[in-house]
């Protein structure tokens, strides 16, 4: 009972959190565009069912499922529309041990087991916290559940009464998700998923058996009300398509442009995090190359920048990855390696002036400078 209390706690407080977070312009929508497959297992910690008894040494009795705890797994195919929503189609499947039948005027002891499965609608939306590696979002779904009685038996120890349920029913159902992805490096699409759920299986289900007792013998029915479960998922999602937000309509698309003679300086342009030269680089360098030999030059400077997405460690570092890449190129080319000086600058000196966590193509540059 603490650890279902401390969960409903959590979903309590956390709720509130996500909305404020979908609200804020802060909140920037992941870019998933196309379809996806995910799934994961995990706990499952139902809370115990209210169950109307009716028939033969039952009268007409409320009483409660004693379950404990179980285990879940689910399968999705879903669509991201680009904007921050996707929509899927969840298949899940959970399973607890029944530990007593309470609320009989007589202790008993019980068995059985409670499945529940079905097929879910959500509706999710993923949010950039401005933390790469962490994607929180939040979700509703509806759709139909299953429960199956496996079967329920109570007996009262040294007394009369012996009851036996089995059987399978089904009810609607809605669930409520908050939850984060954690891309994988170097895997474009592939995240690890941790998320919490609640479910409410809305309840009429109704099962037949067979009670014995005092009173006499004869059939039962039980009917379960609402049947609310909370469920801790580990899993893994896999997006098909995960495309690099196009420029912002008021950026030039990156040209290769020598600056001015008496600066004779060069711009070569790079690919979101990446430190390595496209052909349209590698010729702009091998142009500074051939340019060298033909104007006085004392020493070259190879100077790396990025754009403000992502830390400032990691910019720095990325900065000089990419000086690295000019550098080796030009020595390629012909140019001795003791003549070039390289620098990394990080997400200082923008060429484009962005405010943080904003992906501009024309700060994602290496500038050759000859002095």
């Amino acid at each position: 009972m603490r650890l279902r209390s401390a969960i409903l706690a959590t979903t309590l407080f956390a709720a509130p959190a996500a909305a404020m977070l979908l609200a804020s312009d802060a909140a920037m929508a992941q870019p998933i565009t196309g379809l996806y497959v995910g799934g994961g297992a995990g706990l499952h910690a139902p809370q115990d069912p209210n169950v109307t008894a009716l028939g033969a040494g039952y009268g007409s009795s409320r009483l409660k499922i004693d379950e404990g705890y179980g285990y879940n797994a689910n399968l999705a195919v879903g669509y991201g529309v680009g904007n921050g929503f996707r929509f899927e189609i969840e298949g899940d499947f959970m399973h607890s041990d029944v530990r007593h039948l309470l609320g009989t005027p007589f202790p008993t002891a019980s068995s059985g087991t409670v499945r529940n499965w079905g097929l879910m609608g959500n509706v999710l939306f993923d949010m950039d916290a401005g933390l790469p590696w962490m994607y929180p979002y939040v979700g509703l779904g509806a759709g139909y559940q299953w429960t199956k009685l496996n079967p329920l038996t109570s007996v009262q120890p040294g007394g009369p009464f012996a009851s036996s349920t089995t059987g399978q029913s089904g009810a609607f159902a809605g669930q409520a998700i908050i939850g984060a992805s954690f891309p994988v490096p170097n895997v474009p699409g592939l995240s690890v998923t941790a998320d919490y759920r609640f479910m409410d299986i809305l309840g009429g289900e109704k099962y037949n058996g067979r009670v014995a007792s005092a009173a006499g013998a004869g059939p039962s029915e039980l009917k379960l009300h609402n049947q609310f479960d909370h469920e801790l998922v580990v899993g893994v999602r896999y997006a098909f398509n995960v495309p690099e937000p196009a420029a912002a309509p008021m950026s030039p698309a990156p040209v290769a442009v020598p600056a001015p003679a008496p600066a004779r300086s060069y711009l070569v342009f790079f690919d979101w995090d990446k430190a390595d030269l496209t052909d349209r680089a590698k010729s702009i360098v091998k142009e500074a190359a051939d340019n060298s030999t033909h104007v006085q030059v004392t020493r070259i400077e190879v100077n790396g920048y990025t754009d403000t997405s992502g830390t400032p460690a990691y910019n720095q570092g990325l900065s000089i990855r990419r000086a690295k890449a000019v550098a080796g190129e030009l020595v390629r080319d012909g140019v001795p390696e003791s003549a070039i000086n390289i620098q990394g600058f990080g997400e200082t000196h923008l060429l484009v002036s962005t405010g943080p966590n904003v992906r501009e193509p024309q700060n994602r540059r290496v500038e050759i400078v000859f002095r």
